[in-house]
C-alpha cells in the first residue's frame, strides 16, 4: 500500500508526532494509516516507560462538577511548557470527568485515563502522570483555579449560594490556607501544644499561674482566628469573618485545596 505526503501531514496532526517518525510509521506498515497510528503508539510508548523516573514538578489542576457530584484531579509533567498546551489541558479536563465515574472519595487511575494520560507522553516525550484525586457527592459545589493552574478549590456547602459568594470563598481557601472549618477540625493534640508554650513561656517571664492561663487561653483564640476557615477575615472584605459572610441556612461541608506538588 503506498502514501502521499498528504496521509504524512494528516498522521502528524492527528498524533502531534514529528514527520518523520510519522513517515517511518507509514512506511513500516505499507501504508495503513491506522496500523501506522497503532505502530508509533507502541514504539513510543516503550521508550517513553524507560523515563518514569523523571521528576514531574509542572502540571496543572482540573476539577469537573455535574449536578450533585464533583472531582478535583492533579496530573503531573516535566515542564510548563507541555503544562501550558492545550492538549494537556483537554487531557486534564477529561481525566476529571472520568474521576466522576467512581464512588466518593480518593480517586483512582483507570484504564481511560491511563490511556489519555499515554496519549500525552507519547505526543510530548515527557514523563506525564496522574498525582491525586477527590471526589464529592451532595449539596452544592464552588470551585476556584488560580490562572497558572497550580492551585485550586473545590467546596462543598449546604444550602443555596450564588456562584460569586462560592467563588469568593473558594478564592479565600486558596490564599490563606486554613487548616479546617472550625476549631472542631483543629487536633486537640495541637490546642494542647499551644496553650502549654504559651503557660511555660509566661511562667518563665514571672507571670502567675492565672495569668498564664489566660495569656494561653488568648492566643489559642488567635491561632484558631488565623487557621480556621469559619474564623478567618474574610479575602474579599477584612471587616468580617468567613462565618459572617454565609448567608443563612448555609453550612460548609468540606473543601478539598491542591496546591501543585504539595
Amino acid at each position: 500500500m503506498s502514501f502521499t505526503a498528504k496521509d504524512v501531514m494528516a498522521l502528524r496532526e492527528k498524533t502531534g508526532l514529528g514527520m518523520m517518525d510519522c513517515k517511518k510509521a507509514l512506511t513500516e506498515t505499507d501504508g495503513d494509516t491506522t496500523a501506522a497510528e497503532e505502530w508509533l503508539r507502541a514504539k513510543r510508548k516503550g521508550k517513553m516507560e524507560m523515563r518514569t523516573e523523571r521528576a514531574t514538578g509542572e502540571g496543572r489542576i482540573g476539577i469537573t462538577i455535574e449536578g450533585p457530584a464533583a472531582a478535583i484531579v492533579e496530573v503531573r509533567t516535566e515542564t510548563d511548557f507541555t503544562a501550558r498546551n492545550e492538549r494537556f489541558l483537554a487531557m486534564v479536563d477529561h481525566v476529571a470527568a472520568e474521576a466522576l465515574k467512581q464512588p466518593a472519595g480518593d480517586v483512582s487511575l483507570t484504564e481511560e485515563m491511563t490511556r489519555q494520560i499515554d496519549e500525552l507522553r507519547i505526543t510530548t516525550g515527557e514523563n506525564v502522570n496522574f498525582s491525586r484525586g477527590t471526589k464529592l457527592e451532595g449539596g452544592a459545589f464552588g470551585h476556584y483555579i488560580h490562572h497558572d493552574g497550580k492551585r485550586a478549590v473545590l467546596l462543598q456547602i449546604e444550602g443555596v449560594a450564588d456562584g460569586d459568594l462560592l467563588k469568593g470563598l473558594c478564592q479565600h481557601i486558596v490564599f490563606h490556607d486554613p487548616l479546617g472549618i472550625s476549631a472542631d477540625d483543629v487536633p486537640a493534640e495541637q490546642i494542647r501544644k499551644i496553650e502549654a508554650e504559651a503557660i511555660a513561656e509566661a511562667k518563665e517571664s514571672g507571670k502567675p499561674e492565672e495569668i498564664a492561663e489566660k495569656i494561653a487561653q488568648g492566643k489559642v483564640r488567635k491561632y484558631l482566628e488565623e487557621k480556621t476557615l469559619l474564623n478567618q477575615k474574610y479575602v474579599l472584605d477584612e471587616s468580617i469573618t468567613v462565618q459572617k459572610v454565609l448567608p443563612a441556612g448555609v453550612t460548609i461541608r468540606t473543601f478539598v485545596r491542591y496546591t501543585l506538588g504539595a
